[in-house]
């Protein structure tokens, strides 16, 4: 059985959502690929000086997945997951979208 990638694209101040859709997209039996949460780690180093790789990291997981799922907590989709899609699109990646109506920002 194969199973579908999935890379998981959002603002990263949604990260317990980016949890909880990691969570419910594995247990349907997805291999599910995350961005990175920097802001957690407590570190000498300048992320500033990070983030171009960082996003380059991102679009290689992107090409290697089946799709991109969009995590956007109230509709919320910002520049760099507007670019994520676009790139996605330009790739021929299929876009999911996920709205949590049950959380208020």
């Amino acid at each position: 059985m194969k199973h579908k990638v999935i890379t998981l694209c959002g603002s990263i101040k949604f990260q317990d959502d980016f949890l909880r859709v990691q969570h419910e997209l594995t247990i349907q039996g997805n291999i599910v690929l995350l961005p990175v949460f920097l802001n957690n780690i407590n570190t000498s180093i300048d992320i500033t000086k990070l983030k171009p790789m960082l996003n380059e990291m991102h679009l290689q997981k992107i090409d290697m997945s089946d799709e991109i799922f969009v995590v956007n907590r109230g509709g919320y989709i910002g520049d760099s997951t507007k670019h994520e899609i676009e790139y996605a699109k330009s790739k021929n990646k299929n876009v999911k979208y996920m709205v949590y109506p049950d959380i208020q920002d």
